[in-house]
């Protein structure tokens, strides 16, 4: 038996895993190990900052419940989430498909359906506006049948999950593109919001003297037969966190503005907002390109 040193350990470890049977997971584990060896080594990590690590860790799992996901929120303040997000962009965005964003940690599956021009406000009041426009493909073409899928904040910036019963869904829903590939969304004006700062993320944030904001935006996920899953966002341009996103998500393509009086509004007197989005056809093999979940679907798996 060879003694182990700071340098050899790795080495070690590594070996013992190497009769993982799934290759990824090989690949994946050996990569990790050497990454996470050679940070310890470099910034010459005490013993007391390695417990303090395993406990914010446990803090964070702690957090955890089936209506907050906290491992995704840290994730996301990582910019890993971001990263993951940009890296799948560059790897299967084709053409002139409309850039994604996170799916982020407030998505639930299963919200209400809605008519065309129809509110997702059930029960939250505010300002009102109108979002629509067309599902195209590569081409141009409208996509019809497509499901339009959106969630936000309501006008106080807060999702539905922080303020009311779990089983209430509110500022969610789903639409269906008509035969032309039009949609058409009324909803309240969003409001930028501070990620939650009552737990373990948030006091990492605080202490980093971040401001923890996100810009004001609204979140679609579009999704029809044929075709790649589209998980994006758009985000109000006036807003004052619109270069400083705290968790990195905007893209300048994405950013959009209130407009009164815009041509082809189903309510002209009403701020809109008109924006085409752009799916691809899917690849064989393609992957989901979800850089978040439902915070139920998590904690049950």
């Amino acid at each position: 038996m060879a003694d182990l040193d700071q340098s050899t350990v790795t080495d070690a470890v590594i070996a013992q895993m190497a009769s993982t049977s799934d290759p990824r997971l090989r690949e994946v584990m050996e990569s990790l190990v050497r990454h996470l060896h050679d940070f310890a080594r470099e910034v010459k990590l005490t013993p007391a900052e390695w417990l303090a690590a395993i406990g914010f860790l446990t803090r964070v799992g702690q957090a955890c419940t089936p209506i907050r996901q906290e491992f995704i929120l840290l994730s996301d303040t990582l910019g890993l989430s971001r990263l993951v997000n940009l890296m799948d962009d560059q790897a299967n965005r084709t053409g002139e498909a409309t850039e994604t964003s996170l799916l982020g940690p407030f998505y639930r599956e299963a919200s209400p359906q809605y008519g065309y021009g129809e509110s997702i406000a059930a029960h939250a009041k505010g300002p009102e506006m109108m979002l629509f426009g067309r599902v195209l493909n590569e081409a141009g073409e409208g996509v019809p049948n497509a499901v339009v899928e959106i969630w936000q904040t309501d006008a106080d910036g807060a999702y539905d999950l922080q303020t009311n019963d779990p089983d209430v869904m509110d500022m969610r829903g789903q639409f269906r593109t008509d035969a032309e590939g039009r949609y058409a969304i009324r909803t309240l004006v969003p409001l930028g919001y501070s990620i939650p700062m009552d737990g373990p993320v948030g006091e990492l944030v605080r202490k980093q003297g971040r401001h923890g904001f996100r810009p004001a935006h609204i979140h679609m996920l579009i999704g029809a037969e044929g075709y790649r899953e589209l998980v994006t966002a758009l985000y109000l341009g006036d807003d004052p966190h619109i270069d400083s996103d705290t968790v990195f998500g905007v893209s300048e393509s994405l950013v959009v503005r209130l407009q009164t009086g815009l041509e082809g509004s189903p309510a002209p007197d009403l701020p809109s907002v008109r924006y085409d989005f752009r799916i691809a056809r899917r690849a064989p093999h393609d992957t989901s390109a979800r850089v978040g979940a439902d915070p139920s679907k998590v904690a049950a798996e």
